[in-house]
């Protein structure tokens, strides 16, 4: 036996909004009609009780119903006004057979017993006829010698009227709910098109088109104030997809790049083991040039993994050492030993001058910082070896410390042409500065925008003993960022390069 199931809801909201709106305006009429039926028969019934209110009886009526050889009941429609029709009852409460009004319709279905009418005097109700369907209204009235009388009126046409009204607010209602439905799905359709329009964007977004947004965007509505929000995900989503896409290009590069460094050495290696393997008849001379390319090569080899397990480290966000930092005194011993190493290139030290954005001339005694003297330092010998290495012998290098104010001149935020790998600092975010500006070349734009990946070099013809593998700049960048800094290039196109390390003041 199967159990019974209640009829489910629309799924849709387009079907949920048209069956609550027609739900609604079906009662909404529904009520209106109720209200109006009630006020109708109400009035009526008003009408026949102030009717039956304003007729009483005369006396010589009574006296013809009391008495039993007394004139018979007149028949007729003239024998009382309109279809009143009155019955009496004597002293003793039994009702009398004398009848006065006209009897060619059955009349109200009376008690014989006067204490069985349950009837007040002077309020009408409505009581049944003797046969058929009918409706009659009824009046107590008292007369004399304690007889009492019965004023009746048929509710034909209360009743005809209430009915045809019935059958009029039936047919109104079939035809508000059919219209009511059919102007719901038109209005409905009309008020979602915006959702609709939504709904084809997000299906061609999802068949691939990244780029779309949705259309509707309003402020000053619910769907367009969705829209917005979607499209900001939409677009915080593409930009996280490209930024996936990035990492896996660089991630690639990253392996093909250690893959090709690792691999010249490692050739260079395996072709001498190979060659002293093969050959017995070779010169001392040759035996020692064998061995110390050998031994360059696994030197070299041995600092492209330092360097590659130096930046893993770094990218796991290692824990430097938190002390206060002279920068000044770091700067001034990495020149004097960029001095000893490479005379040919002179190296100045200098205070950080006044910037275009109205910075005055920083402090030149104590400039500070907190971090890992050791690391830091290894920045600041990485950009000396950088630009000893890429300007021409005989090119000045000049280092500039000094603190001051985040802005154009000081550094440390984002201006045209600036670089870097790591977010700005607030404008005027007090900072300290160790500038490291050549008078060399300079860098093109498209080299500067890539001079901070690793692997990364300008000639990629070079060697290592001509310049490294391209990873001294990544690294500077993870320590300068490990240290809640930033490192920073101005290319100079033609005037120089400067790279600058910031740092927060403390």
């Amino acid at each position: 036996m199967s159990a019974f199931r209640r009829p489910a809801a629309p799924r849709s909201l387009r079907g949920r909004l048209v069956l609550g709106v027609t739900v609604l305006a079906t009662v909404a009429v529904l009520a209106s009609e109720l209200v109006g039926f009630v006020v109708l028969r109400s009035w009526l019934l008003d009408r026949v009780d102030q009717q039956l209110a304003a007729f009483q009886p005369r006396p010589p009526a009574f006296d013809d119903a009391r008495r039993p050889d007394g004139p018979p009941p007149v028949a007729g429609a003239g024998a009382l006004p309109s279809e009143f029709r009155v019955h009496f009852y004597n002293a003793s409460g039994q009702r009398l057979d004398h009848v006065l009004g006209s009897n060619d319709r059955p009349g109200p279905r009376l008690p014989d017993d006067e204490k069985d009418l349950g009837l007040t005097e002077g309020e009408p109700e409505s009581v049944e006829a003797e046969t058929g369907d009918g409706n009659w209204r009824v009046l107590l009235r008292t007369g004399p010698q304690g007889m009492r009388a019965v004023v009746a009126l048929p509710l034909d046409t209360v009743d005809g009227a209430t009915s045809k009204i019935l059958w009029l607010d039936a047919l109104l209602l079939a035809v508000t709910v059919a219209a009511l439905l059919a102007l719901a799905r038109g209005v409905v359709r009309l008020g979602l098109l915006p959702l609709t329009r939504m709904e084809r964007a997000a299906g061609a977004i999802t068949a691939g088109r990244l780029d779309l947004r949705l259309p509707d965007t309003d402020p000053g509505t619910e769907i367009g104030r969705l829209g917005t929000v979607l499209n900001t995900m939409l677009d915080r989503l593409q930009k996280a997809l490209q930024e996936r896409q990035a990492s896996e290009g660089r991630l690639r590069r990253f392996v093909a790049d250690a893959g090709h460094e690792l691999r010249t050495p490692l050739t260079a290696i395996q072709g001498f083991a190979q060659l002293a393997l093969r050959s017995e008849r070779r010169t001392e001379r040759e035996r020692r040039e064998a061995d110390r390319l050998v031994a360059q090569n696994a030197e070299r080899m041995g600092l492209l993994v330092d360097d590659l397990q130096l930046l893993a480290t770094l990218d796991q966000e290692p824990d430097y050492r938190r002390e206060g930092v002279d920068l000044l005194s770091l700067a001034a011993d990495a020149v004097s030993t960029a001095a000893l190493q490479r005379p040919g290139h002179p190296v100045t030290l200098e205070p950080l001058g006044g910037g275009p954005d109205g910075a005055g001339a920083p402090e030149l005694d104590v400039v500070e910082a907190v971090g890992d003297p050791h690391r830091l330092r290894q920045i600041l010998e990485n950009l000396l070896s950088n630009a000893r290495t890429h300007t021409p012998p005989g090119t000045a290098v000049h280092v500039r410390v000094g603190s001051g104010p985040a802005g154009a001149g000081v550094g440390g935020t984002d201006v045209p042409g600036r670089v870097s790998p790591s977010p700005p600092f607030l404008p005027g975010t007090r900072v300290v500065v160790v500038e490291v500006a050549d008078e060399g070349p300079g860098l093109t734009a498209h080299d500067a925008g890539h001079v901070f990946e690793r692997f990364y070099r300008a000639d990629p013809s070079r060697s290592r003993a001509q310049g490294g593998s391209g990873l001294g700049l990544a690294i500077a960048a993870a320590i300068a960022e490990g240290h809640g800094g930033r490192l920073e290039l101005d290319p100079g196109h033609g005037s120089g390069a400067t790279f600058r390390l910031v740092l927060p003041r403390p």
